[in-house]
């Protein structure tokens, strides 16, 4: 019997929706420190994010592939739009390999591009940077109340680990546990921690990532909630596993009494 309790969180699509700073960043990112000359980048795109970014982002799994998508969205020829869209998710993964392939990149390269434009802007004005996440204050609510009820928080995010916890901070949000890409996959640290803990439940908004959790046998165990409100893709909810439950903010509340 495990006499510690631990909910855990996805961080972007969950707990905070930061479109505008992943679209900010990455296009600084390949405009600072990726070195491409098939892209130009003006000014005004930083103004507001592509809503060709918008329909990308759910496949994203890693922050480096959204570099892959601004350069591609950014191109001088041949460039990534509304009308092509679909034929890249369809061939999603082999599409980002590719692009790395063709231009000799490798993907913790990308991974520190996205890093130091983070860590430039922080630098340079922090309460700006801060401000482009727009927290859901439902889940933030959420996880005071379970504090009152002995139950820990933690957060697993591909984000790295000292940016999620900057915004944490800024946003008055304190879990005890907070890991980034640096620390593993999100099943390999869910497997770790159920060493330790009984883990209430897991939200997050990519449905692969919870169906892996409960395809493993470390961790098949722990309650799985897709977040609606994520970026999920159009096909998300459709047959989703019946150990996976489709979660709105508004039944957080019903999630309180466990």
């Amino acid at each position: 019997m495990y006499s510690k309790k631990l909910f855990l969180f996805d961080f972007d699509g969950v707990i905070v929706d930061g479109m505008n700073e992943y679209w900010n960043s990455a296009l600084l990112a390949c405009e600072k420190y990726l070195n491409s000359t098939d892209i130009f980048i003006d000014q005004n795109l930083y103004k507001q994010v592509s809503n060709t970014f918008i329909e990308m982002r759910p496949w994203v799994k890693y922050g480096w592939e959204m570099l892959i998508i601004v350069h591609e969205i950014t191109k001088k020829e041949n460039s990534l739009n509304n009308n092509n869209k679909i034929n890249f998710q369809n061939k999603y993964h082999q599409n980002c390999e590719e692009i790395l392939l063709k231009n000799s990149w490798v993907s913790e390269d990308l991974q520190k591009c996205l890093d130091k434009s983070r860590k430039n802007q922080i630098d340079q004005d922090f309460d700006s940077w801060v401000n482009l996440h727009k927290p859901f204050y439902e889940v933030i609510n959420f996880i005071e109340r379970i504090k009152k009820n002995k139950i820990k928080s933690g957060i697993i995010t591909t984000k790295g680990k000292v940016f999620a916890e900057k915004i944490l901070e800024k946003l008055n949000i304190f879990p005890e546990l907070v890991f980034g890409y640096e620390s593993g996959t999100k099943v390999e640290i869910a497997s770790k921690l159920s060493n330790e803990y009984e883990i209430m439940g897991f939200i997050e908004d990519r449905k692969k990532t919870l169906v892996d959790i409960k395809q493993n046998n470390q961790t098949k165990s722990i309650p799985c909630y897709l977040a609606d409100w994520g970026y999920l893709k159009k096909t998300d909810k459709n047959n989703l596993p019946y150990e996976i439950k489709l979660l709105k903010l508004k039944d957080l509340e019903q999630l309180v009494a466990i």
